[in-house]
């Protein structure tokens, strides 16, 4: 079937414009078609930056039923050591998929919180290969919500832009985390640099440092807090931004934010010695509440970076006293105060995220730096030195006795995907945005609209994670979405409800996966990846990885004939190339690898019968011409080589046949102007009938795009 892009673009531009929900306020249905003020058309007409984190919500958790995200409909999850797809987690006794936490049928808003220290997560993690999510976590972290149960949540992100590839920084929880958000790393940037891997000494594995002494004593501003742990000495965010003069200031309330675990800040020196009428005292550690916010935005103080930091009760942390709901009204009331004065918010970009997934299960393998295998060799490699990215657990003081696929020497991230909303006049429309990101990306935004250093930030950070400016149109073309977000006054009444329900359940069969059909306004990538295999003389098979685009990537590369074995991951800079070998004698010559890349770029290489015996030898390599790809078809025997294509998902025709003469190459191109610049090819030969290569993925043209047509299953 041939695809009409036409056709795409008219069902994106549907996307928010069906959402039939209950109104907000007159005001604030105006203020989301305020146009966005234009003086520069760049990211210099962004006055004010405010940031809210909330607490510990993961990207499927949320979205994986969404339409146009990579979510469960998602055409190529890695697989697991069972050879299963990574749905299948196991919880040591029985496999528990993905299921539907109904708020109809059961208490699901008040669900309790599941695992999420540094030790649980490395182990269900498993350093790549997933599998026993649920056996680390408990069977609860694989429940998800769908469009009405979280209404508020969908039409956040159907209306402005939603971030796939937004992970947290630390495979951990909260403090790790925030640590990351406020100063743009967790361990000690010195030793980092030396290329020294940190203890507990010099960074945080688990929440410690921003947790007061005693909560029922340490209140502020009489007599203070006391803290947990050694301070840390590096600059935070504040920092940065008061020694270059632009204003700041945290909305909290200081003896409301779960007892200083909201306050990435309190980890460091800066904050805890800070003085009375300090700058850092009086708008990083005083009592700013919304009503503030509010006012400063309505009578034009509003500072140029501000952050609000939720209470414990409308943090949306799962398990109580919050909920999606709860959560949803604090947006909300900070969406009121930033709105209430039109010509502000003409001028302001709204990050809404989450600190970390709780133990709530992700499929997505987040790219990081590689894992080291048990004999000490590295499970990948990397274009840049990775000393010093890595948690070196000394005594295994923070590793479950069974988890033992590694070493003491663990990445500290990137970790889960979690939801970020970007809310802005810029960002308009019910956008995705693909594009890995991670804590570290809204210090890079910072950088880019200050012209400020914030020295940090790692160089693989800064290789891997953008900087969030290509979630918006600073041009303004974007044309408002007035679609409407729903009321969220009701969430005592709705919480008072779930808590008469029973406690939900795990159902007792997988339930069909689901994800809504349909696609989105994609923004454009900086990614122009390839993976190209060649089989050497003594049949082992090579992999060079190219990177052509503007931005560093990660690729994972899963064998299938050794799932017990680490995925080897591989960081490549922009405009670099790295190469590794398999070797195949253990497995006969045979081979199936799987490499995956960011926004669905995938590449299979396999041949499971090395013991043909034909003169031919077939090779082929994919490149991208004008926006579309060509296929390259090689031949380095000496009989003649038939090559089949077949195309498995966007177009009609085919299969196709190219045949090579001995010695000889051969080369075809496909147009994707009728799918929206997405492929999926595989490619055979009759010459050798085991031979199999496959390429998928989009071209990236410099031009906004659409998500994957065929991503759903609904």
């Amino acid at each position: 079937m041939t695809i009409d892009r036409r056709k795409f673009l008219s069902i994106s531009a549907g996307t928010s414009a069906t959402i039939a929900l209950a109104a907000l306020p007159l005001s604030i249905r105006k203020a989301l078609a305020v146009q966005a003020r234009i003086e520069t058309g760049t990211i210099k007409d962004v006055k004010h930056i405010v940031i809210l984190m909330q607490e510990n919500r993961g990207f499927d958790h949320y979205f994986g039923t969404m339409k146009g995200v990579r979510g469960f409909g998602d055409r190529f999850p890695v697989p697991l050591e069972s050879g299963k797809p990574v749905w299948y987690q196991s919880n040591g006794q029985r496999e528990i998929a993905p299921f539907h936490m109904n708020p109809d049928k059961f208490n699901a808003y008040l669900a309790p919180s599941t695992p999420h220290s540094f030790s649980d997560s490395q182990a269900a993690w498993n350093q790549g290969k997933f599998g026993y999510w649920p056996k680390y976590k408990n069977d609860n972290s694989m429940g998800y919500y769908k469009r009405s149960d979280i209404p508020f949540q969908f039409a956040l992100a159907e209306s402005f832009t939603i971030c796939d590839s937004y992970h947290c920084s630390i495979t951990s929880g909260t403090d790790p985390n925030r640590i990351t958000f406020f100063s743009g790393s967790n361990f000690n940037p010195e030793l980092r640099a030396q290329g020294i891997n940190c203890t507990d000494a010099d960074s945080e594995p688990n929440n410690l440092r921003c947790w007061i002494n005693n909560p029922e004593v340490d209140i502020w501003p009489e007599p203070g807090y006391t803290y947990k742990g050694s301070a840390f000495g590096w600059k935070t965010l504040p920092d940065v931004l008061e020694d270059a003069g632009v204003s700041w200031r945290i909305f909290q309330d200081p003896n409301d934010n779960w007892t200083g675990a909201m306050h990435g800040g309190l980890a460091f020196e800066s904050f805890r010695e800070a003085k009375k009428d300090s700058p850092i005292y009086n708008n990083g550690m005083s009592h700013w509440t919304l009503e503030d916010l509010a006012e400063q935005v309505k009578n034009g103080s509003l500072p140029a970076v501000s952050w609000v930091l939720p209470s414990q009760a409308f943090s949306e942390h799962p398990g109580g006293p919050s909920s999606p709901q709860k959560g949803s009204n604090f947006t909300e009331q900070v969406l009121n105060a930033l709105t209430a004065n039109p010509e502000v918010w003409s001028k302001t970009a709204f990050f809404l995220t989450f600190d970390e997934n709780d133990g709530q299960f992700d499929h997505l393998p987040p790219p990081a730096v590689p894992s080291y295998n048990l004999d000490g060799t590295l499970a990948g490699g990397s274009t840049l030195p990775l000393d010093g990215e890595y948690f070196h657990d000394v005594e295994r003081a923070y590793l479950k006795d069974d988890d033992t696929i590694s070493g003491n020497v663990r990445p500290f991230g990137l970790s889960a995907r979690v939801p970020m909303y970007v809310v802005s006049p810029w960002s308009k429309g019910g956008w995705v945005s693909s594009e890995v990101f991670d804590h570290t990306s809204l210090a890079m935004f910072l950088e880019k609209r200050f012209d400020v250093t914030v020295p940090s930030i790692s160089p693989w950070h800064r290789a891997v994670c953008g900087d969030l400016t290509s979630a918006f149109d600073f041009t303004g073309h974007e044309q408002a979405d007035l679609s409407q977000l729903p009321d969220t006054s009701n969430y005592a009444v709705t919480d008072a409800q779930q808590m008469t329900m029973a406690r939900y359940s795990v159902p007792d069969s997988h339930e069909p996966l689901y994800q809504e059909r349909g696609t989105r306004f994609s923004r454009k990538l900086p990614y122009i990846l390839h993976a190209e295999a060649e089989v050497t003389s003594d049949g082992n098979v090579q992999i060079a990885f190219r990177n052509a685009g503007s931005k560093g990537a990660v690729f994972h590369v899963y064998d299938k004939l050794h799932l017990d074995r680490i995925p080897r991951r591989y960081t490549v800079e922009a405009g670099k190339s790295f190469t590794d070998l398999w070797d195949t004698a253990l497995d006969g010559g045979k081979y199936d690898l799987w490499v995956y890349g960011p926004n669905g770029f995938v590449r299979a290489i396999s041949d499971l019968d090395a013991s043909s015996s034909s003169a031919a030898k077939p090779e082929c390599r994919l490149a991208y011409v004008d926006g579309n790809v060509s296929i390259t078809f090689r031949n380095n025997g000496t009989e003649p080589c038939k090559f089949m294509i077949q195309d498995n998902a966007y177009r009609s025709g085919g299969p196709w046949v190219v045949n090579v003469a001995a010695n000889e190459t051969a080369a075809q191109t496909w147009s994707l102007a009728d799918s929206a610049s997405w492929y999926d090819l595989s490619v055979s030969s009759d010459s050798n009938s085991s031979y199999s290569r496959r390429f998928a993925g989009r071209v990236e043209t410099g031009k906004h795009g659409i998500s994957d047509p065929m991503m759903g299953t609904e």
